[in-house]
């Protein structure tokens, strides 16, 4: 069988498909990975091979102007039309180079991440399924009545009638205590964390005196976006006076966006999370769908301090489950990122929760399991076709 997994430039969406693409390869499968120019070198940074298709845009410019317009000009306003806009955007920019190359590569099956529909798009132009491949709460699967709109243009230039954005399957690496129900049927695999390339970084000393220890990230979507919004310094700073071990972990690049810290706290540069949360109690973190999988993996409760809309929304999840607390902005304080750090060492429920959290993903099938449904719905329609 041969599966292309594609996705628009925006590295943590790829990241997500890394563990099922790499199973598909070790069960004998072909895999390429298609996406913007922009992403090559991400992409073949995870070892796979890559595949370039359309030209590259800007989407952290229109992020960043949703969320902090330029001085003197109000926002566009409406986030959500705006977004969708985007990404139709990208859509009609990687979608005619997609189709050539899955006709050209004799592609059995597209995977795409749910934002990039080009994949159900050239999926459908072509002839083979598609299947979406999430990488936290299905988010779109509430837009589902305006998609139709939204795809409506390039449907009618590939002279589709339609097609369904939501594709044969999802696959799914989140538990099911997490999720919300998603837009087609749900194929659950156990989430393996991959959170990027890099090395282990030599253990941190902890005191003779046992402390929890407390991760504080903030992922890299800030930092692109605004770096005001990057909070990561400030939240080391508000737990500075209580009795917890802190480890800062930062991509490269970040560690001048911290500020001054205090003398014990501890940062590491460019180590995935996946290799350093095994070593941690708590996270506080800005709510990103990988950093919330990652430490729910190892069973962790959380402090989450979202701003963006999605982050909102899938920190809003963690809270219904009890696994953690959300610290709402505007208007972090100290005190309350102090407080909600406080609840979740202290009450043994949001730990409980997060565990059992953990427990209900390792029970999901892994992803070799998931890659024999892929080849039933791939191979077995190219063999009606």
């Amino acid at each position: 069988m041969r599966v292309i997994f594609a996705t628009w430039a925006w590295p943590s969406h790829l990241y997500a498909m890394v563990p099922l693409a790499w199973a598909c390869r070790a069960a004998g499968h072909e895999v390429l990975v298609a996406s913007e120019p922009q992403l090559t070198g991400t992409i073949l940074r995870t070892g796979l091979p890559a595949a370039p298709v359309g030209r590259d845009v800007d989407a952290v410019a229109v992020f960043r102007d949703i969320v902090h317009p330029p001085e003197g000009r109000p926002g566009k306003g409406g986030g959500g039309p705006r977004v969708l806009g985007l990404l139709a955007e990208l859509a009609e920019s990687m979608t005619d180079d997609l189709v050539k190359l899955a006709e050209g590569w004799r592609a059995d099956l597209i995977v795409s991440e749910p934002t990039a529909f080009a994949g159900p798009l050239a999926a459908a132009a072509v002839g083979v399924p598609a299947v979406r491949h999430l990488y936290g709460v299905d988010l779109l699967s509430a837009a589902g009545r305006f998609l139709p709109d939204v795809l409506a243009p390039m449907c009618e230039k590939l002279g589709l009638d339609g097609v369904e954005p939501f594709g044969a399957a999802t696959v799914d690496p989140c538990p099911a205590g997490l999720q919300v129900p998603t837009g087609s049927r749900r194929l659950p695999m156990r989430y393996v964390p991959f959170n990027g390339a890099g090395a282990l970084p030599p253990p941190t000393p902890r005191p003779a005196a046992r402390r929890p220890r407390v991760c504080v990230t903030w992922g890299t979507t800030y930092s692109r976006l605004y770096s005001r919004m990057f909070l990561a310094g400030d939240i080391v700073r508000a737990i500075a006076d209580l009795p917890v071990d802190v480890i800062v972990a930062v991509a490269p690049g970040q560690r001048d966006l911290l500020g001054a810290l205090p003398p014990e706290a501890h940062v590491v540069e460019g180590a995935p999370l996946h290799l350093l949360l095994p070593r941690c109690d708590a996270v506080i973190a800005q709510g990103g769908a990988g950093t919330i999988l990652t430490a729910l993996d190892n069973g962790l409760p959380q402090v989450l301090v979202p701003r963006l809309p999605d982050h909102v929304r899938h920190a809003a999840r963690i809270a219904e489950t009890n696994a953690g607390v959300v610290v709402p902005a505007p208007g972090v304080e100290a005190a309350a990122i102090r407080d909600g750090l406080t609840a979740v060492l202290d009450d043994p429920a949001h730990r409980d929760a997060a565990r059992s959290l953990r427990d209900e993903m390792r029970d999901q099938p892994p992803p070799a399991r998931v890659v024999a449904e892929l080849a039933h719905i791939g191979v077995g329609a190219t063999a009606d076709r």
